[in-house]
C-alpha cells in the first residue's frame, strides 16, 4: 500500500514513512493512491470479532509494511476493557463501541455508538491510543525520537496527552485556545504533570491554534531538525483508526449485507465523518453520511450549497459545543480530492485560493470555480446545522424519552440525525464525548450536575501546569527549540 499526497506530490511513501511526518512536503494530506476493498465473505467473516481483532482486520489493508504479528499485538495492545472501562453502567465494556437503540418506531431507527468510554473520556481515543503504540513502535525500532505538535479545541488534546504520556522517546506540544475549552477538558490537559508533557494555551481561537501547526509543518527544516510529527486528523493514522467503529458500527446494527445504515456525525475539523467516507468507499454499505455543524457552519454550508467559505477569527463562534468551534476543516481536502476524481493540481489550486481569498465555489453557478458540486449526492453526504437553544431541547428529549444524558456535541448529532433519517436505513450517530466534559450546559438544560466517571470526581481542582503565549509561530517555534535542545 503506497500513499499519495493530495497536492500532487511525487514520491510515493509507505505507511510508517507517513505516521510521524503529517503533511506531505507539499502541504498536502496522504491517501492510499487507492482505497482497498472489503468484501461480502470479509464482512461476513468479521461479525463475529472482538474489536481489536477487527481493528487487525481494517488496519492490515493499510499499514502493509508493518509485520501481521506486530500489528496484531498493537491491536490487542490498544482495544481493551482496561483502556476503555468508562462504559455507563447499562453498556457491555467488551463492545468497547456499543449500540443503543434510543428509537424504534415508523420503520425509523435511531441508534447511539458509544465512543466515549476511553481514558479521557471522548471519541479521540479511539484512534490517539492506537497512534500512541505504532509511534513506540516505529521509534524503538529506529531508536528515534519525536517531537508531537498539535492543536485542540478541546478533546483531540487531551487524548493525545493521555496516549503519549510517559512514551519513551515522545515530547508533545499542545496548543489549545486560552479559555476557550470547558473547565472539565481544561482540567484534564493542564493538570498532567508528565515532563514529556507541554500544554500552550493561545490566546486567539482553534483556526490560530491550527495555522500555527502547519506552518510549523510546513517548515522542512525545522520539521526535520527538531523531528516534529503530529497528532492532529492531518495524520493518516488517525484517521484510519477511525474507519475501524464505522466499520463495527455497520456490522452491529445488521444482521446481513444487503442492509445499509446511516451515520450522523457530530463535524468540525472533517476528521471523523472523513473515516465514514473511507469507509464507504472501501465497500460498507452506507447509504447517508450526515454532517452535523454547530454555529460554524462551515461545513454545512458547503454541503447545502458547494461553496466552502472559512470564516475569520471574529466570525468564529465560541459555543457549548466548543470542539466543534473550528472554522476551517484541515480534513476536508481529502473529501475534495476524491471529489474531483484524483485531480492533485485543481486541489493544490482549489485550497491555495482558500489561503488567498477564503474559500471556493464549486455550485457550478456563473463565476464559480467549478460544478462539481452536483457529484456530493454520489457520495452520500447531507448535511445540517444545531445551535445552543436546540441542544438544550435535544438534551432534554433524550434525558426524558431515552433515560441517557448526552454531551453536547452528542445532541448536535441528534438533533441533526432526526430530521435525516429514512424508513427502513438505521441511523446510527457517533457519540463524541461523555456529558461530564460539559458540565456547564448539562446543570442548564437538566437543572443538576452529569454523572463522573470514577477518578474524575475532582479534576479542576487539581495544579494546572500550562504557558499563555501569543498567536505567533515564532515565539511558538522558540518554546520548542528551547524544550527539545
Amino acid at each position: 500500500m503506497h500513499y499519495v499526497s493530495t497536492r500532487g506530490h511525487a514520491a510515493q511513501q509507505e505507511f510508517s514513512e507517513i505516521l510521524l511526518g503529517g503533511l506531505a512536503p507539499d502541504g498536502g494530506l496522504y491517501l492510499p493512491a487507492s482505497y482497498p476493498q472489503i468484501s461480502c465473505d470479509e464482512l461476513n467473516a468479521w461479525r463475529g470479532l472482538s474489536y481489536a481483532a477487527l481493528a487487525f482486520e481494517v488496519l492490515r489493508k493499510f499499514a502493509t509494511d508493518i509485520p501481521l504479528a506486530d500489528l496484531k499485538a498493537i491491536c490487542d495492545k490498544t482495544y481493551t476493557t482496561d483502556v476503555y472501562k468508562n462504559a455507563r453502567a447499562d453498556e457491555s465494556a467488551e463492545k468497547i463501541t456499543p449500540l443503543r437503540v434510543l428509537q424504534n418506531s415508523d420503520g425509523k431507527q435511531l441508534i447511539l455508538q458509544a465512543l466515549s468510554n476511553g481514558p479521557t473520556l471522548a471519541f479521540k481515543d479511539m484512534a490517539m491510543q492506537l497512534l500512541g503504540n505504532l509511534f513506540e513502535y516505529t521509534l524503538a525500532k529506529t531508536h528515534a525520537e519525536l517531537n508531537i505538535f498539535g492543536a485542540t479545541s478541546g478533546d483531540t488534546g487531551s487524548a493525545a496527552e493521555y496516549a503519549m504520556r510517559g512514551k519513551r522517546g515522545i515530547r508533545v506540544f499542545m496548543l489549545s485556545p486560552h479559555k476557550k475549552m470547558s473547565a472539565f477538558q481544561t482540567a484534564q490537559m493542564f493538570s498532567l504533570q508528565d515532563p514529556n508533557i507541554f500544554n500552550l494555551a493561545v490566546e486567539g481561537v482553534f483556526d490560530d491554534c491550527q495555522d500555527m501547526v502547519k506552518a510549523v509543518s510546513n517548515d522542512h527544516t525545522f520539521k526535520h531538525q527538531h523531528k516534529i510529527g503530529t497528532v492532529n486528523s492531518i495524520n493518516w493514522a488517525r484517521v484510519v483508526a477511525q474507519v475501524v467503529y464505522y466499520v463495527r458500527g455497520y456490522l452491529s446494527a445488521t444482521t446481513d449485507n444487503t442492509q445499509k445504515v446511516s451515520f450522523t456525525v457530530p463535524s468540525g475539523n472533517f476528521g471523523n465523518i472523513c473515516a465514514g467516507h473511507i469507509a464507504r468507499m472501501m465497500g460498507v454499505p452506507i447509504a447517508q453520511l450526515v454532517v452535523a455543524t454547530n454555529e460554524n457552519d462551515v461545513l454545512d454550508e458547503f454541503f447545502r450549497t458547494g461553496v466552502y467559505r472559512v470564516r475569520k477569527s471574529a466570525e468564529t463562534w465560541h459555543t457549548t459545543s466548543p470542539s466543534m468551534d473550528i472554522s476551517k476543516a484541515s480534513n476536508f481536502e481529502r473529501f475534495i480530492y476524491d471529489l474531483l476524481e484524483g485531480d492533485a493540481q485543481r486541489v493544490a489550486t482549489l485550497f491555495k485560493q482558500v489561503e488567498t481569498q477564503g474559500g471556493f465555489d464549486l455550485s457550478g453557478k456563473p463565476g464559480s470555480d467549478g460544478d462539481e458540486f452536483s457529484r456530493v449526492a454520489n457520495f452520500g453526504f447531507t448535511s445540517g446545522k444545531s445551535v445552543h437553544a436546540d441542544r438544550l431541547t435535544t438534551i432534554r428529549k433524550v434525558e426524558k424519552e431515552f433515560g441517557i444524558t448526552v454531551d453536547t456535541h452528542t445532541a448536535d448529532g441528534i438533533k441533526v440525525a432526526l430530521e435525516n433519517m429514512e424508513s427502513g436505513v438505521p441511523m446510527i450517530v457517533l457519540e463524541t464525548a461523555l456529558p461530564a466534559k460539559f458540565n456547564e450546559t448539562i446543570r442548564e438544560a437538566l437543572g443538576r450536575d452529569a454523572v463522573r466517571p470514577a477518578g474524575f470526581e475532582n479534576i479542576e481542582a487539581l495544579p494546572q501546569r500550562f504557558q499563555v503565549m501569543a498567536a505567533d509561530v515564532a515565539q511558538v517555534k522558540a518554546f520548542i527549540a528551547q524544550h527539545t535542545g
